[in-house]
């Protein structure tokens, strides 16, 4: 069994609030809430027609040590509903609520759950949670890079099952999550704008440029990727400026959730599982320690460009190049270095024969430096 980074919070969490659970379908989230009190403990689910009559009248088994709510976020009305279970009974048994998107799309507007409720997000494997499990981080990180970090195709480890899996993950997704999200017609469209991002990993996306390939207007390009960005298949690294809302102004980076996603080129498949490991890292440390994270990419206009400046408290943190197998440090590391005044200049390399050091500067083997992080 792989241990998971957020299991100790989330028991800890279900004690005094709600806990809403989010992430990625297929990423976790139902067989780590079924290890909380597995014997005393209800699971409802909102997909399910005789779950959804419980649920409407409200008539499970208060001596359960744990309701797990899953896919509650598709009942229009479950905020309201979901306050007043809180409001009137408290937090015993304790409330879970469980979903395949984003929560803070369904928190905006109608009622709030302010002060009734922590929130934490699930992700794919890291090799940290690899480490942990007993796993050899440099074995696990090839094993990742070649059939992805969810964990039912990363524990199969077969290509002709794993491409399976990945073809109904996606259609799953698709077909059943973005329909309860919003009425979208043109589904084979987003399933080639899917095709396309893949193809653009570790380059500025442009949506003008997308737009004629699937011939619509950028603005249902820029919206059809925000559906994929709630529906956890894609995030957006933006460019990192002082001001925030410049960089918003500016084209982002795409990445998958599911670094298998990426097939044709092993070093963009490579930045992406880093950059996989670094958004888990800020979205660990905005849930469990309540700090301001960011993520973002530098570019300047002479294109000196470094893949990745994790910001914490609107301050630089980690400025992070990822190679594939250069033993020399990026000459955009190095200004940036100078320019940013990161608390760590990093260039990690999957392929390395020697780690070392220069003032201000790392050059660390890929597989240890990422297991060592805290999520």
């Amino acid at each position: 069994m792989i241990s998971r980074r957020i299991s100790e919070q989330l028991s800890l969490d279900l004690d005094t609030k709600i806990v809403l659970l989010s992430g990625p379908r297929q990423v976790g989230k139902t067989y780590l809430s079924r290890q909380i009190h597995p014997q005393k403990q209800v699971y409802l689910n909102f997909d399910s027609p005789a779950d959804r009559l419980i649920l409407r009248e409200g008539s499970w088994d208060r001596k359960a040590e744990l309701v797990i709510f899953d896919e509650l976020h598709k009942w229009k009305s479950w905020k309201r509903w979901i306050k007043g279970v809180y409001d009137t009974e408290g937090v015993r048994p304790r409330l879970l609520v469980t979903g395949s998107a984003r929560m803070d799309v369904f928190r905006k507007g109608g009622e709030s759950l302010a002060g009734r409720h922590f929130s934490l997000r699930l992700h794919p494997l890291s090799l940290r949670e690899l480490l942990d499990s007993g796993l050899d981080p440099e074995k696990s990180l090839e094993t990742l890079l070649e059939f992805g970090s969810f964990p039912e195709p990363f524990l199969k480890a077969s290509a002709p099952w794993v491409n399976r899996w990945r073809r109904s993950h996606l259609d799953r997704i698709l077909r059943e999550d973005l329909l309860d999200l919003e009425r979208v017609r043109d589904i084979r469209s987003i399933e080639l704008l899917v095709d396309l991002l893949a193809e653009r990993v570790g380059s500025p996306i442009s949506y003008s440029s997308l737009a004629r390939d699937l011939e619509v207007s950028p603005h249902t390009v820029k919206h059809w990727i925000e559906i994929l960005e709630r529906l956890y298949v894609v995030f957006l690294v933006t460019p990192y400026t002082k001001s925030h809302a410049r960089s918003l102004l500016k084209e982002p980076k795409c990445y998958f959730y599911d670094t298998g996603r990426v097939r044709n080129d092993p070093g963009a498949r490579f930045e992406n599982a880093v950059a996989c490991h670094l958004i888990k890292r800020c979205h660990h440390l905005e849930d469990v320690e309540g700090e301001r994270m960011a993520l973002h990419y530098v570019r300047d206009k002479e294109k000196r460009e470094v893949d990745f400046l994790t910001v914490r408290n609107q301050k630089p943190e980690d400025l992070i190049e990822a190679k594939w197998s250069d033993s020399s440090f990026s000459p955009s590391l190095i200004f940036y270095q100078r320019q940013i005044r990161p608390v760590r200049a990093i260039q990690l390399v999957r392929q390395c024969d020697r780690e070392k050091t220069l003032p201000g500067l790392e050059l660390r083997a890929a597989a240890p430096w990422l297991a060592g992080l805290e999520a």
